[in-house]
């Protein structure tokens, strides 16, 4: 059984309430990717996301008005209205794994990156006495969290924290299958990159 409660502070009146639902598939045991096997030197492959997804938005309307006008204003770093930077769709990545597994490539871990951003969500793929190195240059973050950050005047730490920061999910690999992940996935229309590498050390998450 799993499912989640979600929190909508601000959003939603006392007496109004969220259906959430959840689904149960079966695999099997020898399929199952548990990150058991991670070890250090293997690859951080990186997925895109298109935006900022479903999570962060509490912080989202700290910073910004939730007003008509406000969400119809154009930013030309964003190359269109904010609203229309907010309500980009989450990309579901079923298919791009899918695409990778067909490509004869063993995940060893893998993390969506939902609400508690990388600090919360890589480490629960990971074994204990290995870390997360991941390089915050090694690709570009999308210009609505660099606007986010901007204007709401928030630290880099928080921000890799409540936010995907344009990773929407990570993928552990063997480094001899970096690139045919990354082959694999652009194949399924996603844009992906090598993002960092796994290190012995405390589990967690480095960012550098």
């Amino acid at each position: 059984m799993g499912g989640e409660t979600a929190e909508h502070p601000g959003l939603m009146p006392e007496d109004e309430y969220d259906l959430a639902g959840f689904s149960v598939g079966v695999v099997e045991k020898k399929d199952l990717i548990t990150g058991a096997d991670i070890k250090p030197g293997d690859t951080l492959v990186g997925i895109a996301s298109s935006g900022v997804h479903s999570n962060g938005f509490s912080l989202v309307r700290k910073v910004f008005e939730m007003t008509t006008e406000s969400l119809n204003t154009y930013y030309e770093e964003l190359g269109t209205t904010l609203g229309e930077a907010l309500i980009a769709p989450t990309r579901i990545y079923v298919k791009a794994l899918k695409s990778v597994k067909d490509a004869g490539v063993r995940i060893k871990g893998c993390s969506h990156i939902t609400g508690g951003g990388f600090y919360e969500n890589i480490p629960r793929m990971l074994p204990e006495g290995i870390v997360a190195e991941v390089k915050k240059f090694s690709y570009e973050v999308p210009q609505i969290f660099r606007l986010i950050e901007k204007k709401g005047d928030i630290s880099e730490e928080m921000m890799y924290n409540t936010f995907n920061m344009g990773v929407g999910m990570v993928l552990c690999v063997d480094p001899s299958d970096a690139d045919a992940t990354i082959d694999a996935l652009k194949a399924a229309g996603e844009n992906a990159f090598v993002i960092g590498t796994a290190k012995a050390g405390g589990k967690g998450v480095e960012i550098c």
